[in-house]
């Protein structure tokens, strides 16, 4: 069943399976959510290490639901990547 977690960038069935699991079955739900926090939470309930660009589905995910406008450039998964500590 398509819902509206399909209209987030980055999500597709999976993930969208994943979220609802995680007890995210609306974009509103996610709004102020923890993508850390739902990322480890994946894994632990997963049995299993899943690929960090899973987490920066969840990060995005989490903006778009917690933003009125949100940025063109941030509605990319990739953008969300961990970034190198500065030096």
């Amino acid at each position: 069943m398509k819902t509206e977690l399909r209209k987030i960038p980055g999500v597709g069935i999976e993930t969208e399976k994943d979220l609802i699991r995680l007890g995210y079955p609306t974009i509103a739900s996610l709004k102020g959510a923890n993508p850390e926090e739902l990322y480890e939470r994946d894994c632990i309930e997963q049995g299993v290490q899943i690929d960090r660009c899973q987490l920066y589905v969840y990060r995005c995910a989490v903006y778009y639901a917690s933003t009125e406008n949100p940025d063109p450039q941030k509605l990319k998964w990739w953008y969300w990547k961990d970034k190198p500590p500065a030096k």
